[in-house]
């Protein structure tokens, strides 16, 4: 092989290279807009995620991707069980990053060194041998997969930084969000849900590692 393309090989490994470790950023607004996030009210610490009404002065984030119609506030205090982030797919565009998270019991050490947890083509999964280690309707209802919106470039940079087996506050909006084309990707609003829709697509206004 020849200089030249020697040095075109080792200038595709560093693109590839850049492109797979660099920080997800926020999703930019659309031309003109001018993007809120506001704080919705806060879950008290040891308590499930909370979910509240929208007030009457916030309709709608106008982002480049899609508009965001918010559909109730949204505050928790969750254990990071997994985390995966995404390059591909029109999705990807409004949300990098996939946090599972745990609250209630599926924050102890005991029960989840008991389970097998992993995320992929944003679905969270868990597995275990013989009895799990509480019952399933307690794993679903503490437990869920949570597609991340940023709302700022801060808001991405910190949610870059979060790990799995840290505890983390996160405060937004459970949104469903529209696209000029008729595409649409909705959140869940319950925590009791599995399976298809069930995950939570979530504006996030503050993030805090705890």
């Amino acid at each position: 092989m020849s200089v030249r393309g020697w040095g075109i090989v080792i200038a595709a490994v560093l693109a590839i290279g850049w492109w797979t470790t660099r920080s997800p950023g926020a999703p930019a607004a659309a031309s003109g807009a001018t993007v809120r996030c506001p704080a919705p009210p806060r879950v008290l610490s040891g308590d499930p995620p909370l979910q509240s009404p929208v007030p009457g002065d916030f309709r709608e984030v106008r982002l480049a991707a899609a508009t965001l119609q918010p559909l109730a506030g949204f505050s928790l205090e969750a254990r990071v069980l997994s985390r995966e982030d995404y390059r591909l797919g029109r999705e990807s565009d409004l949300s990098p990053t996939d946090l599972a998270l745990g609250w209630g019991r599926m924050r102890d050490d005991a029960v989840l060194a008991r389970l097998d947890i992993d995320q992929s083509n944003r679905w969270y999964h868990y597995r275990w041998q013989g009895v799990p280690p509480i019952p399933l309707s307690e794993i679903i209802d503490s437990s869920a997969n949570m597609h991340m919106i940023p709302g700022s470039e801060a808001i991405a940079s910190a949610l870059a930084r979060v790990e799995a087996g840290e505890r983390v506050r996160i405060d937004g909006w459970l949104v469903e969000a529209q696209a000029p084309d008729g595409w649409r990707w909705r959140s869940s609003t319950s925590r009791e849900d599995t399976g298809a829709g069930a995950c939570e697509l979530v504006y996030v206004c503050a993030v805090t590692r705890l």
